[in-house]
């Protein structure tokens, strides 16, 4: 059970694969977990309240689902919604509490009409966010992918397994999370160590993942940075900015200014090219880019 997309904000820098703990962001206190735990498989008739009933003894926490503000609802319409404790040690005792099967973690709640429903409850382990598979390698930004709409269920080393088996070369994946609550956003990159498999991925635009239960298609596009000289002119033709535009035309994969992007998309073959921009806080668009 996959639950609904979300807001996909900017990606977080690439960290160093020599780090012992390459997600050190839950290491302070001995955080384990994100405070948003998924919980799936919930009675049809349970309400807010009730869920929160159900919960209130692991610590004070809001349940929250998406579009939960504008639909003041007070059920989850689609059966699952998020836990979102105030303290990681709540997430803990959680856990301590279910029952196990195979894989999965379940804990019985109750409804109106339904008496002890196992529920999944779905934790986020910090560590499952980064995996490196090649210490050895340095992360080349130029050599990574920016992966969309990414199950979140999925961990980091089954992201890189999935990537390494399509394209071979992989040395890193990471799942972006949100800083605050640290939970996965939707979205991956992955570094490759050669440029053959950075080509492959990006070419290929579209991927399968399936692993589990999960079988999804995803968008790979060129990991785009912000912090780019134009690649043409060094910065000499546009007062030393960073290059706003990024060509991820497997002929091109450079950043350009906007001077530079004219002089060279205009020559024949490449008008059609359509630079990638970073938004603000949010993944590389396409941007629809025309020269009078």
């Amino acid at each position: 059970m996959e639950e609904a997309g979300e807001v996909q904000h900017a990606a977080p820098p690439l960290p160093s694969p020599s780090r012992s703990s390459p997600h050190s962001q839950g290491s302070e206190a001995g955080e384990r977990y994100s405070r948003k735990v998924f919980v799936g498989g919930l009675p049809p008739d349970i309400d807010e309240d009730e869920i929160t009933a159900s919960f209130r003894r692991f610590g004070p926490l809001v349940v929250d689902w998406p579009h939960k503000a504008e639909s003041k609802s007070y059920f989850p319409p689609k059966g699952y919604a998020f836990l979102l404790f105030q303290d990681e040690s709540s997430v803990q005792q959680l856990i301590d509490a279910c029952i196990q099967d195979e894989d999965k973690l379940y804990l019985c709640v109750s409804s109106p009409t339904i008496k002890d429903k196992p529920v999944q409850i779905r934790p986020w382990r910090l560590s499952d966010a980064d995996f490196v598979l090649d210490a050895s390698m340095p992360l080349d930004p130029r050599k990574t992918v920016f992966v969309g709409g990414v199950p979140r269920p999925l961990k980091a080393i089954e992201l890189a397994m999935i990537m390494d088996r399509l394209y071979g070369g992989v040395c890193y994946a990471g799942i972006d999370t949100d800083p605050e609550l640290k939970y996965p956003k939707g979205a991956g990159r992955v570094a490759f160590s050669n440029q053959q498999s950075y080509i492959a991925a990006i070419s290929a635009r579209f991927v399968q993942l399936q692993h589990g239960d999960i079988d999804k298609r995803v968008e790979v596009k060129p990991y785009v940075l912000d912090d780019q000289m134009c690649d043409e002119c060094q910065g000499q033709r546009c007062g030393g900015k960073f290059a706003p535009f990024f060509c991820a035309n497997v002929t091109c994969l450079q950043y350009y200014c906007e001077h530079c992007w004219a002089t060279i998309h205009s020559r024949p073959g490449r008008e059609f090219h359509k630079p990638l921009v970073k938004e603000g806080a949010d993944r590389p668009r396409t941007l629809p880019f025309r020269w009078c």
